[in-house]
């Protein structure tokens, strides 16, 4: 059978076209509220500095699909979108301005003020508008009625996120099966129930009582879905197939368009494109601030730990970075030998190969400190699965299914797992397997958001000292 040549891609939204429209407005505004609060005078230089920053930003929104359908999406994720395209914008106007050697016409503390306004306008628009949204949705406006065929696991799965999210302005009208209620699944009494057959769906939809239909049969069912789509070609309304994929161990499955085909991943990993540039850029603004003014403390670690016993002061071990490379990971000595060989003893409490200040700085986490470094030249992140020395590595992957797949991002200081309470140790077997469910939970919910709540719950585990030794 010929696949036509036909390309995936999300169409755009008269919202779309709005934001297009009022993001260079909320730029241009800034600058005019900045120049007026301040009784200064906008010159020609000034005004053409404005297009420039206009230009760039719209270039760079472009490129980071900050203008495509967020229906549906976190708001976290839109305005994140947003601060790191103005971010990126920022730095293509300065590009564009030194290249041309173009005077601005701003003085620094009126720029300075605009760059710090412009992307709280822009965010702020955008929350005022998905209010607005959410608020004309609730009153019936801008909503789509819409139909599940498939009365099953799947299909229940996908009523309760309609239901449980209002904001996107889907109202469910029910479920539709072929199948007879003997050998359908049983739907709970608080949902909806199944009002009948496809034909009965296809009489709805030509009569326009229902905008979209979303087909939820297994991926087994060929025959039967072709025949529903065959039936659903005689109406109007917009069909969506949703893959029965939660039969497999998803990890981050996203769309993706394969010269003209569409596929989806199964194992991926959540940062491309914008999230993987948030993430960079966080990991590079906090890491070196955090280096710096924890700079002295690791300059007096480093002098106690060549007083108080033989050997160097940093421990270099070969990890498990992104994608299963090898790495070298950096910790403050706190141990009599430096083990990095094929088999290696995980360390244990009272451990007699652990030194007295040792004990001290494993115990308050201070011998992890060096993997700032680690994070600054990009091997490692501030947040994500703990990596494991290279010999348990090799002694997992063989006993847990997905061990592996933790090293789909990079290894962090600090993770999920760790705050959790699987940190330290992992004497048994179903101590290791909770940690990896949490490396991969993760990686499938991965947000700046939960990355600021791992850090600043890493400072209570670490105050804590339980499980470090």
């Amino acid at each position: 059978m010929h696949l036509p040549n036909k390309n995936l891609r999300q169409e755009g939204t008269p919202l779309d076209s709005l934001f297009r429209l009022l993001d260079p407005f909320c730029i241009g505004g800034s600058l005019l509220a900045v120049i007026w609060l301040n009784q200064a005078h906008l010159g020609e230089r000034a005004w053409l500095s404005a297009a420039v920053a206009i230009a760039a930003y719209l270039f760079v929104a472009e490129v980071f699909g900050l203008y495509r359908p967020w229906r549906g999406d976190t708001v976290e994720r839109e305005l994140c979108c947003v601060a790191a395209a103005w971010t990126g914008a920022v730095g293509l106007f300065f590009a564009t301005i030194g290249l041309f050697d173009f005077n601005i016409g701003i003085v620094q503390h009126h720029l300075l003020a605009w760059f710090t306004i412009t992307p709280l306008l822009l965010i702020s628009v955008r929350v005022v508008v998905r209010n607005v949204l959410q608020m004309l949705r609730a009153r019936g406006f801008n909503t789509r009625t819409v139909a599940i065929v498939g009365v099953n696991e799947l299909g229940l799965q996908l009523a309760r996120q309609i239901l449980a999210s209002p904001e996107m302005g889907l109202k469910l009208k029910g479920f539709y099966d072929d199948r007879s209620v003997a050998r359908s699944f049983k739907l709970p009494d608080d949902y909806h129930q199944r009002l009948g057959s496809v034909d009965e769906l296809l009489k709805c939809a030509q009569q326009g009582d229902v905008d979209a239909v979303y087909v939820t049969l297994p991926l087994r069912a060929e025959e039967r879905t072709r025949h529903i789509l065959d039936q659903l070609s005689d109406s109007t309304a917009s069909v969506y197939l949703v893959p029965d994929l939660f039969v497999f161990q998803l990890l981050h499955s996203r769309w993706v368009n394969l010269g003209g085909l569409a596929v989806v991943s199964v194992f991926e990993t959540p940062f491309y494109g914008v999230d993987g540039a948030v993430k960079r850029l966080c990991d590079l603004v906090f890491g070196s601030i955090i280096l710096t003014l924890l700079s002295p403390l690791m300059l007096l670690i480093a002098l106690l730990v060549k007083l108080t016993s033989p050997g160097p002061v940093f421990f270099r071990q070969r990890r498990y970075g992104l994608d299963g490379r090898e790495i070298f990971v950096w910790k403050f000595r706190s141990m009599r030998v430096c083990e990095d060989g094929p088999t290696i003893a995980q360390a244990t409490q009272g451990d007699v190969r652990i030194t007295k200040l040792g004990a001290f700085i494993r115990k308050t986490s201070l011998d992890e400190l060096p993997q700032l470094f680690n994070v600054l030249f990009g091997n490692m992140s501030l947040v994500g699965p703990r990596p494991h020395a290279s010999a348990h590595n090799e002694q997992y992957r063989g006993r847990i299914q997905g061990y592996m797949l933790r090293h789909k991002v990079k290894p962090g200081i600090t993770g999920l797992a760790q705050v959790n309470g699987w940190r330290g140790e992992t004497d048994t077997l179903e101590k290791m397997e909770r940690r990896v469910e949490c490396d991969h939970q993760y990686i499938r919910e991965w947000s700046l958001w939960l990355d600021l709540k791992i850090l600043f719950r890493t400072i209570f585990v670490v105050l804590s000292r339980q499980n470090a030794y």
